[in-house]
């Protein structure tokens, strides 16, 4: 709240918890999991610290240096064990040498790279980490407090419906002013969170009447942005868990615990079909059409309705990329440098993070690729736990997802694969003693 008047508060709360977490950091301990949920924590200011506008004071790219600097020191601390992402790495070093359109200049080699990078070490630091599905619930939570600061922001720099006219298009009126792909994406991520906490009965607030309305209020405001992206992947994350869920026989049903679909499922689905039905209606209709894919143009009549139109350009940047690829195919063209070199979409940044590493790495980018799909693959035998192996396969999937429609540009890709390849220690199963055992029979009869 404090944010929509001033800067002042975020940059002193941010520090604050810098300062008072570096005891926490340096402290000798076997267990990563404190520096895990720190970065998690500070990391997730970054749509926020962007909104308030905190540069320099908090950078603009937070998320992207932070977690670089982390994982470094993490990767010293604890001398993890993610060897693949030692391989990814040597991967895009040679591009950060090349510029085939002599335009890079190094704020574009940043900000094309250390995404990429920052992927291949949470590769290296979080690979089979071991964490209690306590400490997840906890990682979890420290993700979401952050965004409930973008999203009380945004609620409050809301316009009056009255005062805004819907169309076809993204909607930055509803998105606090700001890239209303990125508060999407952000507010997708929040509902997915909610409704993973929600069902395995971890609250949130402490209250489950609570916890549902703010699954409602990430989904309301995440729909009222316009921007499909990130509430779709919110759908897939959904759809994954659940699937994983329903194909589990009924012995590990038992055996774990899962919930019933009926009690605690259906409820959080119950409140984003409402949140969806209500936008719709304030909207008259435009949402359901705008998810349709429909723009001003395909319902005049002016343009046809085509793979382009309902990407919103991003097939036609995929196209470009691709013929990059094939005219510079071992090396690529450098970091940074397809947007300048496009034939279709020039001067536009990538939206696709695998068109971009093809084009910009050539074959390292596809190896680079390759192996970040053979990571996702081994999540199938990740926990017996059909509920966590579903949490972590759609970890994985919905930041692959997120990198093929904003790329690597914010924190989400990197922080939802590293949590996608921790290990997860399930708690033991409660023993009765015998003598207990026949205690309480003795006592029952």
């Amino acid at each position: 709240m404090s944010a929509t008047f001033s800067p002042i508060p975020v940059i002193a709360w941010f520090y604050l918890v810098i300062l008072t977490s570096l005891g926490l950091i340096l402290r000798r301990t076997q267990s990563p999991f404190l520096l895990i949920g720190i970065l998690l924590y500070l990391i997730s200011f970054e749509l926020l610290a962007r909104m308030a506008r905190t540069s320099p004071f908090i950078p603009y790219e937070l998320g992207k240096y932070l977690l670089c600097a982390g994982m470094i020191w993490g990767i010293f601390k604890f001398k993890p064990k993610g060897k693949e992402g030692w391989i990814m790495l040597l991967c895009l070093i040679p591009s950060a040498f090349i510029d085939f359109s002599g335009q890079v200049s190094s704020s574009d080699l940043v900000f094309n790279i250390l995404g990429p990078i920052n992927v291949a070490l949470v590769v290296i630091f979080f690979y089979k980490q071991r964490i209690t599905t306590r400490q997840l619930s906890h990682l979890i939570r420290l993700v979401i407090y952050p965004m409930l600061g973008v999203l009380g922001y945004t609620i409050i720099k809301s316009p009056d419906f009255k005062d805004v006219e819907f169309a076809l298009g993204a909607n930055v009126d509803w998105s606090g002013g700001f890239g209303s792909n990125q508060v999407s994406t952000l507010f997708g991520l929040g509902a997915f969170f909610m409704f993973i906490l929600m069902i395995n009965r971890w609250k949130f607030s402490g209250y489950l009447l609570l916890d549902a309305l703010i699954l409602f209020a990430f989904t309301f405001q995440g729909l009222l942005t316009f921007s499909r992206g990130g509430m779709l992947g919110a759908v897939l994350g959904i759809i994954i868990v659940l699937f994983f869920l329903r194909k589990a026989p009924l012995k590990e049903r038992k055996k774990y615990g899962l919930p019933n679909i009926g009690k605690y499922v259906l409820p959080a689905i119950l409140v984003a079909v409402v949140a969806y039905i209500t936008v719709d209606e304030i909207t008259g209709g435009m949402l359901s059409l705008r998810y349709q894919g429909e723009t001003m143009g395909t319902l005049a009549g002016s343009k046809a309705k085509s793979i382009n139109t309902v990407t919103t350009g991003r097939f036609e940047i995929f196209e470009g990329d691709i013929s990059l690829w094939v005219d510079h195919f071992f090396l690529g063209v450098g970091a940074g440098a397809s947007r300048f070199l496009r034939e279709t979409m020039t001067g536009t940044v990538a939206h696709v993070e695998l068109s971009r590493l093809l084009a910009e790495h050539g074959v390292l980018g596809f190896i680079y690729f390759l192996i970040l799909c053979r990571l996702g693959i081994q999540l199938f035998k990740s926990s017996p736990n059909p509920l966590i192996k579903g949490i972590l396969m759609a970890l994985f999937l919905v930041a692959m997802y997120t990198s093929f429609h904003a790329a690597m540009r914010t924190f989400v890709t990197p922080a939802l694969i590293g949590l996608s390849l921790l290990s997860i220690k399930l708690p033991e199963p409660k023993k009765i003693s015998p003598t207990k055992g026949r205690a309480k029979v003795e006592m029952l009869s």
